[in-house]
């Protein structure tokens, strides 16, 4: 009995002592926060990422967890997908009433991108509190670029609640030429680069990409206990698209399709984790089949309701860098003329080259080595503004 006994109170220790090593975000960091906000009237940019967790207890989100505090929300303001997070991308979010909370939510997606001064009146702190996911056009980061740029223009200070992203611990992908940027990649970054949004902000302020002649007035509260390997799992998918680790290691890689006539899992339940499409029938090399339908977060998908055939990668190991071998072998079971949506594929990748060397028959070897020395001039430039270890 004692040995048993000895036994649950070191597994109890363990839990506890894991607990306690547990990283904390930039939300549970209340102390370092709260004073600068308090008797203040406050913006808040979130959506249902925006949440602060307990060990072994429900996740709070943080406007509830604020309201609670007393503290003066004047409104939210919501990135793509929408406050709640449900609404499939691209698509149009209007402005709304909060039905939990009855604040006015303002969306930042579609024509209003940025906040107006009409929308900014009498607000004198905002506070951003995102997940990203550390891929270019994730959109997130153009949203944080743009609520810098203007709070500088109205001189109101932004504090930016960090969180880590999943792909911290490597940089990679081809980088964003300027004559090709667009919302999905503002300014010349690889695809991949490596930052949590906080040490990006700092990024973004440092090397003035805001279109001002000033630096926001920023503030980071950083991650508690946290290095840049540690692996990062979300416990909330950062969008309808995303559900799970899997689809998010794989996203960098798979995100290239959306420049394409290939379905990469939207309409079915493996997001990210998969592509295909009908013309890929009667290759040998393409044995998963399946039938994207309307759902939510993908209420028109390609191929919708047509039988795609290609490749399963929900149970792979992901790899730790941009991977293009599917999206060359895809290329090379398509149609030549029709695989690339011309203006939607250069803004992916964020430039032309990628298209031309994939039309040439160029290995994805000789691809990457394309990348290493604009990889290496942005990595110069990060290293300034890491934070973590």
């Amino acid at each position: 009995m004692f040995k048993k006994l000895l036994k649950i109170a070191f597994l109890f220790m363990v839990i506890l002592l894991q607990a306690q090593n547990q990283f904390k975000v930039g939300a549970e960091q209340f102390n370092a926060y709260l004073p600068l906000i308090e008797n203040k009237s406050i913006a808040i940019v979130a959506n249902q990422t925006s949440v602060i967790e307990r060990y072994n207890q429900e996740p709070i989100h943080l406007v509830d967890s604020l309201l609670k505090h007393d503290i003066r929300i004047a409104k939210v303001f919501a990135p793509e997908h929408g406050f709640r997070g449900i609404v499939d991308a691209g698509e149009h979010v209007d402005n709304d009433i909060d039905k939990k909370t009855v604040l006015p939510l303002i969306s930042l997606y579609g024509k209003n991108k940025k906040p107006t001064n009409k929308q900014l009146e009498n607000i004198e702190i905002v506070l951003f509190d995102i997940q990203d996911v550390g891929v270019r056009f994730y959109t997130y980061i153009a949203t944080l670029q743009l609520v810098m740029e203007a709070c500088i223009e109205k001189g109101i200070p932004i504090i930016v609640l960090d969180r880590p992203n999943p792909h911290m611990n490597y940089v990679d992908g081809p980088t964003m030429e300027e004559k090709h940027q667009s919302f999905l990649g503002m300014n010349s970054i690889p695809l991949v680069y490596g930052m949590s949004i906080g040490e990006y902000a700092e990024m973004i302020n440092k090397e003035k990409w805001v279109n001002t002649d000033t630096e926001a007035e920023l503030q980071i509260i950083r991650i508690e206990n946290f290095n840049r390997n540690d692996r990062v799992s979300l416990s909330i998918k950062p969008s309808p698209n995303l559900p799970n680790h899997q689809s998010i290691a794989l996203y960098p890689s798979l995100g290239f399709f959306e420049g394409t006539t290939i379905n990469a899992g939207r309409g079915t339940d493996a997001q990210f984790q998969r592509y295909g499409s009908p013309e890929f029938k009667g290759y040998a090399n393409f044995e998963l089949t399946y039938t994207p339908v309307s759902k939510e977060g993908a209420k028109y998908p390609k191929h919708q309701n047509k039988m795609c055939y290609g490749e399963d990668l929900s149970q792979i190991v992901a790899p730790d860098r941009v991977h293009l071998d599917w999206l060359i072998k895809a290329y090379n079971h398509s149609d030549p003329q029709t695989f690339f949506l011309d203006n939607s594929f250069t803004k992916h990748a964020g430039t032309e080259k990628l298209r031309f060397q994939i039309e040439q028959g160029m290995s994805a070897d000789k691809i990457r080595e394309s990348w290493s020395e604009d990889l290496k001039e942005f990595n110069k430039i990060r290293l300034k503004y890491l934070i973590y270890d």
